[in-house]
């Protein structure tokens, strides 16, 4: 069969010997060589198709890429022409790659423009998922450890591909490689727009190309960048394991951030490599593909660039194993709500652990008791211990709230499951609260000063009007929470989460918010959103 290329035909095939389309008269052997088999696709940008190269012997087959311009306004056929000519440059400079296709024509005719490439046999990983099911955790490492150096390779030419998704990636037949087809000209819509101002690493380009979902935010903006290839490549791999387009995946309206993980089962490990890989701001991504084969070869996620390395801190007391709380305490001892004591502690076990008790580093007395530093007469008494800040559960939290209770000052309450609570006015000044699950909680008024919030979860958390002088939200999921007029001067924000949260009349200082994460969503305390990091 013949297949006629021109766009308004009303019916392009042809019989394999016909040299004229018999439904419009176009010509049908392209430049005289190129004899068309088949329509693979088109878009509105133009189609693709297979053909054979009768000027060859063997009439070898080939893949011919046309670029339909919509419009024949000559300002519009000169960006058209800008597009294709650098596609066109893109595949001469990279095409020697065994796992990209080689090109080998280029030409314009009739106002319509060429590119015919190496045929590749083989389906993509997109009719892949849809014909042997979705990927498990052990074939998306393979699939990233193999398309990754592939990547890398295009990336030290310079080349940003700007289209990856699965129906980008094909798995050849001959021997079962992948193969990264389409360099973005053609297939994908693309808007002309003003170019901007210090785009980065060699992206300078009026156009924003991509396809909806798999084009990070950045990139949208007309500034691509390497580490742009690593989020369209993590989205592909969300696709892989789900089968779900990125349009029909929850999106978390606060950060723009994809809520893929409830969709898939995955090592703590893979998903902390996929979760860096679909930072939504640039800056805590993956810069490279290099980044991600170490992270997945190393089986440790490679640390924020910020921390220089560091990984998150031990929980400071964090006993899971502490005897359950009474809410009050024993016989004999004075009922303090912030001392709370261990059930079946009776009143002169309790003194006599204070008395008994020798701090390791011979320390002051504890704070759980009188000066007993001199005894009866002056004469000297054994010092009291310093014990450590009782641990307290969920249960025992919300049980002393709803009697009354807002002071857990000194309090150990690290790690526990606290989301959705409603604490409004709660005080946990000086307490560890590290690794504590308060996401989506009322926090409202809270005061935390001193307190440890190292690796807290607040996303989504109200702490509206909340006092964090010298606490400690070193990485902190801050994700979406309301800051709105807290005070965060001199805490500690080194690696925290601030994508989305609302940051209006906090009282925080420029350097504090250059040691967090921020995105584009995140509203600053002047009230303006922030750009791209």
């Amino acid at each position: 069969m013949s297949y006629c290329v021109n766009p308004d035909c009303p019916q392009p095939k042809n019989p394999v010997d016909a040299f004229l389309c018999q439904a419009c008269g176009a010509r049908l052997l392209v430049r005289n060589r190129y004899r068309v088999t088949k329509s693979l696709g088109q878009g509105g940008f133009g189609a693709t198709f297979v053909a054979i190269d009768v000027s060859l012997p063997g009439e070898p087959i080939c893949v011919i890429k046309q670029l339909r311009p919509s419009n024949n306004h000559e300002k519009f056929l000169r960006m058209a022409r800008e597009l294709f000519e650098r596609e066109a440059r893109t595949l001469g400079k990279i095409g020697n790659h065994p796992q990209i296709p080689r090109l080998l024509d280029f030409f314009e005719e009739r106002r319509n423009f060429y590119l015919v490439q190496e045929y590749v046999s083989g389906q993509t990983i997109h009719q892949e998922v849809k014909q042997m099911g979705l990927f498990k955790e052990n074939k998306i490492r393979d699939f990233l450890i193999e398309i990754l150096p592939v990547i890398s390779y295009i990336h030290t030419q310079q080349v940003i591909h700007r289209d990856i998704k699965p129906a980008n990636i094909l798995r050849r037949e001959q021997d079962g490689k992948l193969v990264l087809i389409d360099f973005g000209a053609v297939k994908n819509y693309v808007t002309p727009m003003e170019p901007q101002e210090g785009a980065e690493q060699a992206s300078n380009t009026q156009f924003a190309v991509g396809t909806s979902g798999y084009a990070p935010p950045e990139q949208l903006a007309m500034r691509p960048i390497f580490a742009s290839d690593i989020y369209a490549l993590g989205v592909t791999c969300v696709y892989l394991m789900t089968g779900k387009s990125p349009k029909d995946i929850e999106y978390n309206p606060s950060t723009g951030e994809m809520m893929w993980q409830k969709h898939v089962e995955l090592s703590k490990h893979l998903t902390q490599v996929l979760g860096k890989m679909l930072e939504v701001s640039v800056r805590y991504r993956y810069q490279s593909a290099e980044e991600v084969q170490r992270a997945l070869e190393t089986n440790a996620v490679v640390a924020d660039s910020r921390t220089n390395g560091a990984v998150a801190p031990t929980p400071v007391n964090s006993s899971r194993n502490a005897p359950p709380l009474a809410q009050t305490a024993p016989p004999g001892l004075p009922n303090n709500p912030n001392n709370p004591v261990p059930v079946g502690t009776s009143a002169s076990t309790r003194m006599a652990d204070i008395i008994k008790q020798k701090r390791p580093d011979g320390g002051e007395p504890s704070r759980f008791g009188a000066d007993l530093r001199t005894g009866m007469g002056g004469a000297p008494a054994v010092q009291a211990p310093r014990r450590e800040p009782l641990k307290l559960d969920a249960q025992g939290v919300l049980a002393a709230f709803r009697r009354g209770q807002r002071v857990f000052s000194d309090m150990d309450i690290s790690s526990l499951d606290l989301a959705k609570a409603h604490l409004p006015g709660i005080t946990l000044t000086s307490s560890n609260c590290a690794y504590i699950n308060l996401q989506g909680a009322n926090l409202a008024a809270g005061k935390f000063e001193k307190a440890d919030l190292s690796g807290a979860v607040l996303k989504d958390t109200v702490l509206s009007k909340g006092y964090f002088s010298y606490a400690n939200l070193q990485n902190a999921d801050l994700r979406g929470a309301d800051l709105c007029d807290a005070y965060l001067n001199f805490a500690n924000l080194h690696g925290a989460n601030l994508c989305g949260a609302n940051l209006k009349g906090v009282k925080v200082t420029e350097e504090q918010l250059n040691q967090a994460k921020t995105n584009f969503m995140t509203v600053f305390p002047n009230g303006k959103r922030g750009g791209f990091w």
